[in-house]
């Protein structure tokens, strides 16, 4: 039996609803349709030589700072994590004092190398422990007693080239939903893409997409159908576009077949194709280590670092680096004294990545003292506002006040 033909919907709300029913907001998640996320992105970088790129890298869940950055020479640390310690001789050294995780052998190197930046003890006044609120501080950039409604991108992005036509999506995002440091006040173009280990090729969606652009105009509704089927349109070339630089793309690195790494790809594909792109956006998830932290923690840190180097190598062998500086963020940090499960709660601070070849490399910022009591937290040094007003000034030539609200002293990892 033939299906009935698919209607196209008439306005945003039925095809949010049709989206719920079966064709389902993920399965357009690789082209983030414009009507969903239209008034989410833009700006326009100069010539490509001039190019500024911003990767995200968010570490879902919450990273253990202090079993990322290790303060081996600190009794209290040991003290802390009788079972979650890592041994002194385990640790790949960053200094007298402080190393990286011994599954982070590719980070470390690049840290020797002067490419990668840590920033040590970041995190903001009076934290919030819940994963959602948490985030959603973080990612629009917020006081912890506040809420907005934008991100601090997206408001970059306002503040920046708003309403500058462009072909190529201002943002673009790996997988998922599109996360709120996009949310912005004025219309952008953006794209989603299938996260790197998806087995969808997205032809059964362009497909869809093909279908319902086809359809004929409802009368009553001629307006909306005529605006839905143009975003459609729109968002079907690029999608084409897209999936057609990925298919070509000839990587100058090996990545390991890590859905993370693979999305790293992914992103390497597009800057290499030459796409006024500002920022992207990829999540590695799995941080949240209540229980049985060790294991799970490490392979955590050794996909991270193996696909991070990979990604910086393939940007090196590109020609591409000096364009390009990547960042990683996590809601929170965990308490430094480990839980009866072999595990740790929810935190406060913790250290961020910064990677790049126009990075300062180095250590940034001070560590957290460790003088602590039972199931007390971190104090953080670093506000990171700090992070992203260093971002938005030195990387992106922007003040940072405007996207921000208030000032934040910079730092000089770049």
């Amino acid at each position: 039996m033939n299906n009935p033909r698919q209607p196209f919907p008439s306005t945003r709300r039925e095809f949010l609803r049709m989206s719920g029913a079966g064709i389902g907001l993920l399965a357009f998640s690789h082209f983030a349709p414009s009507f969903l996320v239209r008034s989410t992105f833009a700006a326009q970088p100069g010539p490509e030589r001039d190019r500024t790129i911003l990767v995200l890298v968010q570490l879902a869940g919450g990273n253990d700072g202090l079993n990322t950055v290790i303060p081996f020479e600190d009794a209290n640390y040991y003290r802390l994590r009788p079972t979650l310690g890592i041994a002194k001789d385990q640790v790949l050294r960053l200094g007298d004092t402080l190393g990286l995780h011994p599954a982070c052998s590719a980070l470390h190197r690049l840290f020797h190398n002067g490419k990668l930046g840590i920033v040590q003890n970041v995190g903001y006044p009076n934290p919030n422990r819940s994963h959602f609120r948490s985030t959603e501080i973080w990612e629009s950039g917020s006081d912890s007693d506040r809420i907005l409604s934008s991100g601090w991108i997206g408001r970059f992005l306002d503040n920046t080239c708003a309403g500058m036509p462009t072909d190529d999506p201002a943002a673009v995002h790996l997988g998922g939903e599109v996360p709120q440091t996009f949310l912005a006040e004025n219309i952008h173009p953006t794209f989603g893409v299938a996260s790197g280990g998806s087995r969808r090729s997205g032809r059964g969606d362009a497909d869809l997409l093909e279908k319902l652009v086809a359809q004929p105009a409802d009368d009553e509704h001629h307006g909306n159908h005529s605006f839905l089927k143009q975003t459609m349109m729109d968002t079907l070339v690029t999608e084409k576009r897209v999936q057609k630089i990925l298919g070509a793309y000839q990587p100058e690195a090996t990545y390991p077949g890590t859905s993370f790494a693979q999305s790293l790809k992914q992103i390497a594909a597009l800057i290499s194709a030459g796409l006024s792109t500002r920022v992207y956006f990829v999540s590695l998830g799995g941080f949240d280590t209540h229980a049985n932290q060790l294991n799970t923690h490490q392979t955590l840190m050794r996909t991270l670092s193996e696909g991070l180097t990979a990604f910086q190598h393939d940007l090196e062998a590109h020609r591409l680096d000096d364009q390009v500086t990547t960042m990683t963020f996590s809601e929170f940090g965990r308490r430094p004294m480990e839980n009866e499960s072999k595990g740790t709660d929810h935190g406060t601070a913790a250290p961020l990545f910064v990677m790049g070849s126009r990075v300062k490399g180095g250590l940034h910022g001070s560590a957290p003292s460790l003088d602590l009591g039972h199931n007390q937290d971190l104090t953080f040094s670093t506000d990171f506002r700090q992070v992203y007003a260093t971002v938005l000034d030195r990387w992106f030539a922007t003040t940072p006040a405007s996207v921000l609200g208030q000032d934040y002293r910079p730092l000089d990892f770049i």
